[in-house]
């Protein structure tokens, strides 16, 4: 059956392929993204695969763009089906050396624009009674990793976040929460990341010096060759989304691959897809 999609982020990388993945089976797709002047590569693998989008702009740091796209679907649609909040920033810098407006920028692009879009969405779900809401997380969100603190921590929380949704959006409102957690994967992601990293000062010449040192040297390993036979591809990750939201009784999360949860193991072993921990949760906070 298809359905009204919004997805953000897509004018490159997994928000991207994901658009047109869903697109090809048929649904009905409103990928969205802050400037529409990137939507080049979009419009290009769309017309290449002979697929229809719908692109809208929305800033998800603005609660005004994000009611007016919403507002603007619903006029068309009269419903949206599934929120995909696939918009993220990565961040490479120590706490300390972080200012605090780079600090709220990461927090503000992974945690409060799902919460933005996820809130604007909430009473259309209600009143229809479904829904499914999907997060894109990261290994980060169950991992925390040197260097990577605040993006890590923007990751747990919406990690916190969708996990505390899901036990109760189902059972009160037939709206599923789920979580999509990828490791490495061949985009714009990293190259955009260590070039922010550098443009803003690089490694700076003080007592993180050798730890950042050692830290870029790790990165430097990632070459095209080690990214292809290790990395995941974007298609990768848009087929594990499209899984998760045909699955007919979707969970908490989805990891993408084996060395996702051969990295995560420690910590998630016990409850690799989060539906243990959903239903104690439901059974003794909610009697459900």
């Amino acid at each position: 059956m298809s359905k009204v999609i919004l997805i953000t982020g897509t004018s490159t990388g997994i928000g991207l392929e994901t658009a047109i993945q869903l697109a090809e089976q048929g649904h009905k797709v409103y990928a969205t993204m802050r400037n529409l002047e990137k939507r080049t590569l979009l419009d290009k693998e769309a017309e290449k695969r002979n697929v229809s989008l719908n692109i809208l702009q929305m800033d998800v740091q603005d609660d005004q763009s994000v009611a007016n796209c919403i507002a603007e679907i619903m006029k068309t649609e009269n419903t949206i089906d599934v929120l995909i909040n696939n918009a993220g920033a990565g961040f490479i810098r120590t706490m300390e050396q972080a200012s605090m407006d780079e600090i709220k920028q990461v927090m503000d692009v992974n945690f409060y624009g799902p919460i933005r879009c996820s809130k604007a969405v909430l009473p259309i779900m209600r009143k229809q009674k479904h829904g499914h809401i999907i997060n894109i997380s990261s290994v980060g969100g169950l991992v925390g990793q040197p260097i990577n603190e605040i993006y890590c921590a923007a990751k747990f929380a919406l990690e916190g976040l969708t996990e505390s949704l899901a036990t109760y959006m189902e059972p009160y409102f037939g709206i599923h929460v789920s979580l999509i957690e990828p490791g490495g994967v061949i985009t714009e992601f990293g190259n955009s990341l260590t070039k922010y990293f550098e443009n803003t000062g690089g490694i700076l010449n003080d007592d993180y010096k050798p730890l950042m040192e050692n830290y870029m040297g790790y990165r430097a390993t990632f070459t095209d060759e080690v990214k292809e036979k290790a990395f995941q591809k974007p298609a990768q990750i848009a087929a594990v989304i499209i899984k998760c939201m045909n699955d007919p009784q979707p969970k908490v999360r989805y990891m993408t691959s084996e060395g996702v949860a051969a990295f995560t193991k420690v910590k998630t072993s016990l409850d690799p897809d989060g539906e243990i921990l959903k239903t104690q949760v439901r059974k003794g906070v909610l009697n459900k």
